[in-house]
């Protein structure tokens, strides 16, 4: 019996500056979890052109991401 590593998990994008399609590793991905909504979001480097990309990221998608082994930055707010 051998430990076989666990599948690569990959996740598909796109770039909304070049428009390219691509899957990026766990690793290519950071997630940002905020207090709200809108300072909830990932982000990556698109392999096509080097633009930096960030999204909103919604339940669901933290929940794959997450899932997946994205790293997670957890924000906290300035009180």
């Amino acid at each position: 019996m051998t430990d076989a590593a666990p599948p690569e998990v990959l996740f598909k994008a796109a770039c909304p500056e070049c428009r390219g399609r691509f899957e990026l590793s766990s690793d290519a991905i950071r997630l940002a979890i905020g207090a709200s909504p809108r300072t909830t979001f990932y982000s990556f480097t698109c392999p096509d052109c080097g633009a930096q990309v960030r999204k909103p990221a919604g339940e669901r998608i933290v929940e794959l991401l997450t899932g997946g082994g994205v790293s997670t930055l957890r924000l906290h707010s300035a009180l």
